[in-house]
């Protein structure tokens, strides 16, 4: 065994290691561990540097992160003697937007000796193909929707605060922060339904793919459906779909558009 995940919540790190020929070491992170997967080890912030230290005990030389963990707060009472060093780097991360925190967190890892994987390097079937994978086709009006927000989210790319937003009659009805889509999909205005809105979900610029690759699954559909939405589009070939089969019967029963859609294309 040479590759540990590091794991948070979902259906993701148990997807990864399923895919893998010898199971990989799982790291679970306290309060945020994944669906349906056993974790060999539970760490948090404050016990990282302790965490590197079992990782290289074990011979592990890969690391992949994978599922959904938010942003800690450091609690200094909780702090261990492996993981004091590393305080100042904390700091500076948790200062930092998400880009700039997932780069110091990458680069602990690789200064450490770790080479950081993404999930779609080791389970490349996930990423999303090009195409639109439910029944029901997106129209003139969803097409302009969808290139609205491929422009509305490589505007708000240099602010680094978000994945996704919801457009709707080419408005902006939304935007991804800290609370994630769950958050920006149950906080639409009511008009949202009525005017067919869309999720467009793809990655900002810079996005620490190894680590933070945006990512749906069938949860996304039904909160989709669930805000009155029309259609979720995610980018071709920088979006990971969990479950697709599952996802685009999802759309089909709600009568949803699933599209991946090439940058550019109308």
């Amino acid at each position: 065994m040479t590759l540990a995940l590091i794991a948070g919540r979902g259906r993701l790190p148990a997807e990864v290691a399923g895919a893998q020929d010898v199971a990989p070491l799982v790291c679970g992170y306290e309060g945020m561990l994944p669906d349906a997967l056993a974790v060999d080890l539970t760490f948090r912030l404050e016990t990282l540097g302790t965490l590197l230290v079992q990782l290289g005990e074990r011979g592990i030389t890969q690391v992949c992160f994978c599922g959904g963990i938010d942003r800690p707060a450091l609690d200094p009472t909780k702090l261990d003697s492996e993981t004091m060093a590393l305080v100042p780097l904390f700091q500076k991360a948790l200062a930092a937007g998400d880009n700039g925190a997932l780069q110091v967190l990458k680069d602990i890892f690789e200064q450490t000796g770790f080479t950081v994987v993404g999930a779609d390097q080791l389970l490349p079937d996930l990423v999303a193909r090009q195409g639109v994978m439910s029944e029901t086709w997106p129209d003139a009006q969803m097409r302009r929707d969808a290139a609205r927000g491929e422009a509305v989210l490589a505007g708000l790319a240099p602010l680094d605060i978000g994945q996704a937003c919801v457009i709707g009659a080419e408005q902006v009805l939304g935007v991804e922060t800290m609370g994630g889509t769950d958050h920006l999909l149950a906080t639409l205005p009511a008009k949202a339904r009525d005017m067919r809105a869309v999720l467009c979900k793809g990655p900002k610029q810079g996005q620490i793919r190894e680590i933070d690759m945006p990512t749906i699954g069938p949860a996304t559909i039904e909160a989709a459906h669930a805000a009155g939405l029309a259609g979720v589009i995610v980018d071709e070939g920088d979006v990971i779909i969990l479950e697709a089969e599952r996802c685009a019967a999802l759309a089909n029963h709600y009568g949803l558009v699933l599209w991946s859609r090439r940058g550019g294309d109308a």
